[in-house]
């Protein structure tokens, strides 16, 4: 089984995400763990627009990557530049991937600009979820 760690800056909105889509697809080939450089909670926007597509993180909790140090992770995946600057050194073999999704939390306008942001983020992360894991797990 491996162990991925999905990072982003708040742990509230993309890594929870991609959390949920990776679980989704590893089944139970993987465990997949999400953190932040900090903790800012889960973005309830993020719960709802993963609920439209059948997919349940409502009960994930936001995580400092500090609580990990101890897990042998096989893969840290960077969801934000930020993150993949200050990402901690862990100890082992893990392989390292970056890709820097757009934060749909950080938008500004109507609600339908704010749902097109989530929708468009969330898709992008749906695509490398499925990819990920097909290449790398499954």
């Amino acid at each position: 089984m491996k162990n991925i760690l999905v990072l982003c800056t708040g742990n509230s909105c993309r890594s929870q995400m991609a959390e949920g889509f990776l679980r989704h697809y590893a089944g139970e080939n993987a465990k997949i763990y999400s953190g932040g450089i900090e903790t800012h909670g889960v973005n309830p926007k993020a719960i709802k627009f993963m609920a439209e597509e059948g997919i349940d993180i409502s009960n994930h909790t936001s995580n400092n990557v500090n609580e990990f140090v101890e897990i042998p992770f096989d893969y840290i995946i960077t969801v934000c530049d930020h993150a993949h600057e200050n990402c901690p050194y862990f100890p082992g073999k893990a392989t390292r991937i970056h890709h820097n999704f757009t934060d749909p939390s950080k938008v500004v306008g109507s609600e339908e600009e704010i749902a097109v942001a989530f929708r468009k983020t969330r898709q992008e992360i749906k695509e490398f979820s499925e990819k990920f894991i097909a290449e790398n797990v499954n």
